[in-house]
């Protein structure tokens, strides 16, 4: 049976999908978001899929979806990249990460971004 860190999970153009860590190879595959920019987001034992004004919810072990959310009246949003390192989100780690690209950026002599380093 497969656990939870052997997986690294990816959104696609409408698909989210599951691959294993050491191979690359698929392990699952769920488009029943059909088109569109997916983000993703491992919370504990549930997987949060965002795309086109809709929530998902997988079992990330089987890309079964478990419950979705049209989430009428909230609009399609903004894509946006959520980020989970092996299932814990981390606001330390979102900020370490902005701040490597604001740095990577000036020492390539690139503007950074209104977002970059805790703008």
């Amino acid at each position: 049976m497969r656990h939870l860190d052997q997986l690294i999970f990816v959104g696609l153009n409408g698909y989210a999908v599951a691959l294993d860590r050491d191979t690359g190879a698929i392990v699952w595959s769920c488009d029943e978001m059909k088109s569109g920019y997916v983000t993703l987001l491992l919370d504990g034992d549930q997987l949060i899929v965002s795309t086109n004004g809709y929530l998902y919810c997988l079992d990330p072990l089987t890309g079964r979806v478990l419950w979705n959310n049209r989430m009428a009246g909230y609009g399609g949003g903004t894509p946006t990249s959520l980020v989970s390192v092996r299932g814990q989100t981390s606001q330390t780690f979102l900020q370490q990460a902005a701040a490597a690209i604001a740095a990577q950026q000036v020492a390539h002599h690139q503007a950074a971004g209104p977002g970059a380093a805790g703008s």
